[in-house]
């Protein structure tokens, strides 16, 4: 695999190319052979950077203002962990707003592998307990119950 000095470099080139727009060095940043494994979608996981260049060719045409900050980062030997937040506006006005964590494999000075855990942000499906409730399978949680005071319930 990589030395611990590539990661860091082809992460920066990376970020470069996705700011710049630049399709052709962003797809040059991965292997051909490529290996993007996304855990929570299995069915997203896909081999080669002919994906990625379909990827990314669908977002700069689709979010032309589209920008990429690495929040964080740590090199762990051929490993780098990346906190992303990708955000811009689509065509058709709405916010474009993705954040997460990759884990990049780096080898020969390029992306080999990664493990993809970014997702499109949304404020629509609740609190945690409704996550909860949905992710369990047991619907609708139970309502928070209202404050006690002496006396008596707070509400009534």
């Amino acid at each position: 695999m990589g030395s611990a000095n590539e990661g860091p470099a082809v992460l920066k080139r990376l970020l470069g190319a996705l700011n710049d727009h630049d399709l052709d060095e962003v797809v040059s940043c991965f292997a051909s052979d490529y290996l993007n494994e996304t855990p929570a979608h299995p069915l997203r996981s896909f081999r080669g950077n002919t994906q990625v260049r379909a990827n990314w060719t669908q977002i700069f045409a689709s979010v032309p203002d589209v920008t990429a900050r690495i929040l964080d980062s740590k090199v762990d030997g051929d490993r780098v962990w990346t906190e992303w937040d990708i955000s811009g506006t689509r065509l058709d006005g709405a916010p474009f707003l993705m954040r997460g964590v990759v884990i990049f494999g780096i080898a020969a000075g390029s992306i080999a592998s990664a493990r993809f855990y970014l997702e499109p942000v949304e404020d629509t499906s609740g609190d945690v307990n409704a996550h909860t409730g949905r992710v369990t399978g047991a619907g609708s949680p139970h309502p928070i119950p209202s404050p006690v005071v002496a006396g008596g319930r707070s509400d009534s």
